[in-house]
Formats: structure tokens, C-alpha cells, sequence
């Protein structure tokens, strides 16, 4: 986190000293850090959280070893990046053409997060089972799947465009800040995907053995989602106010 701070803030002062040389100041992409900090932490709960991506790479993992795996984030990441670019135009479209636009998408979006939370609670005790492939894949194919097997999750794009409002200003263009926010949170899916892939290609027995932890995993997914539907709704209250 130390490091990351350091970067942001390189950077940061890098585009700031440009600008001033230009003239004139860039329009922030990042929130300001307190509420930054909050997106952190919620996408890296998020990110943990077994969903259609993550069970994809631990079946290719369990199946064909790490690199497989690896090879499986990658193409994951790529099609949540699509998945994060089309819901940023979309919102950005949206929101250029009415400031009422952006509050009824932001409720709408604290809406299905809280509706996420319920549904994630009540198949909680369903468990998480993946199924490695019994024949091994070539690994251009296995990077194809993964890309589609992320592409093709409506269920992503939708999350992006009720998740990231929570974290954008109307003052600001919604586009660069869009991008930005949704390239950070598929960056820390990666990571979080990679741990993933590599703990299941070490130990794969032990992994299938243990049940419980995917539930937990559940649980705090769930609660995360309730919990940051419900703060947007009471932080655009406020905002009404």
C-alpha cells in the first residue's frame, strides 16, 4: 500500500507540475483519497469474492498447473477490462446528458448492489464448486475462454456501471474517471486472480477439501455489497439535501 501511495502520488505531482507549466490544471481522475481508500478496499473484498472469472482460472489451475492459471487472469482481466470500458462510455454518455440522470443511475446502481448482497447471502450455502476440465487445453484457447467467459457475463457490466458512480464527482468528466476507477479494479482482480491460480496450482487437494472458506468468502462479499449499496443511498441523500 506504501508503494502505491508513492506512485499515486509521483504521478500526481508529475501531471501537476505539466499542467502548471501549460497553464492550466488536469481534471482529477482518482477521487480524493479518503474516499479513494474506500474504493480500494471494497474492490479488494470485491476482487476475492469467488465469482464466474475465479472459478474459471481454479478449474485451470486445479487441471493444468499455474501456468494455465496465469494465462487464464490474463484473459479474465482483458475481458473485465472490456466489460469496465463499454459500462464507462455508457455511463459517460449518459451522464453528459443529464445531472438527473447521474443520481437516478447512482440510486438505481446502490439498488442492485444491496440486490447482489441479498442474492449472494441466499446462495451462500450453496457452496462453490469448480470442476477442472479433464483434457488439457492449448494455452491460446484457455486465454480465449477466459476472455469470454468474462466478456460474456452481462452481470459485469452492470456492476461496473452501479459500482462506480459511488466513486466519481459530477463535477468532473465521468469518462476519464471511469476508466480510471474500472483499469484500477481489474488491475487488483488480476492480482487477486493470480493468488488465486497460484494457491490452486500448489495445492490443489487441500483446496477442494476446504468448503467452508469459499462460503466465508460469500458471506463478506455479500456484506460488502449491502453494506456499499447502502451508504450510497444514504450519501446521496445527503447529497439531496
Amino acid at each position: 500500500m506504501n508503494v502505491l501511495n508513492f506512485a499515486l502520488v509521483g504521478l500526481s505531482t508529475a501531471a501537476i507540475g505539466i499542467a502548471a507549466g501549460a497553464g492550466a490544471l488536469p481534471d482529477p481522475v482518482f477521487p480524493p483519497w479518503p474516499l479513494f481508500s474506500a474504493f480500494l478496499i471494497a474492490s479488494l473484498v470485491l476482487a476475492v469474492t469467488p465469482g464466474p472469472g475465479v472459478l474459471y482460472i481454479v478449474a485451470r489451475s486445479l487441471a493444468q498447473g499455474r501456468r494455465s492459471g496465469l494465462v487464464s487472469v490474463a484473459g479474465v482481466a482483458l475481458g473485465n477490462l472490456g466489460n469496465a470500458l463499454a459500462a464507462a462510455l455508457g455511463l459517460a454518455a449518459l451522464f453528459a446528458v443529464s445531472a438527473t440522470a447521474f443520481a437516478v443511475v447512482r440510486y438505481a446502481g446502490a439498488l442492485y448492489l444491496v440486490y447482489l448482497g441479498v442474492r449472494m447471502l441466499q446462495s451462500a450455502r450453496a457452496g462453490i464448486s469448480a470442476a477442472p476440465p479433464t483434457q488439457p487445453a492449448p494455452l491460446g484457447r484457455i486465454f480465449r475462454d477466459g476472455f469470454v467467459v468474462a466478456l460474456l457475463n452481462p452481470k459485469t457490466t452492470v456492476f461496473f456501471a452501479a459500482f462506480l458512480p459511488q466513486f466519481i464527482s459530477p463535477d468532473w468528466p465521468p469518462l476519464p474517471q471511469t476508466l480510471a476507477l474500472g483499469a484500477f479494479f481489474v488491475v487488483i482482480a488480476a492480482v487477486t486472480d493470480s493468488l488465486y491460480a497460484l494457491a490452486a496450482g500448489a495445492v490443489a487437494p487441500r483446496l477442494m477439501r476446504a468448503r467452508g472458506a469459499p462460503r466465508l468468502a460469500r458471506y463478506l462479499g455479500a456484506g460488502t455489497f449491502i453494506g456499499l449499496g447502502l451508504f450510497a443511498a444514504v450519501a446521496g441523500t445527503r447529497d439531496v439535501r
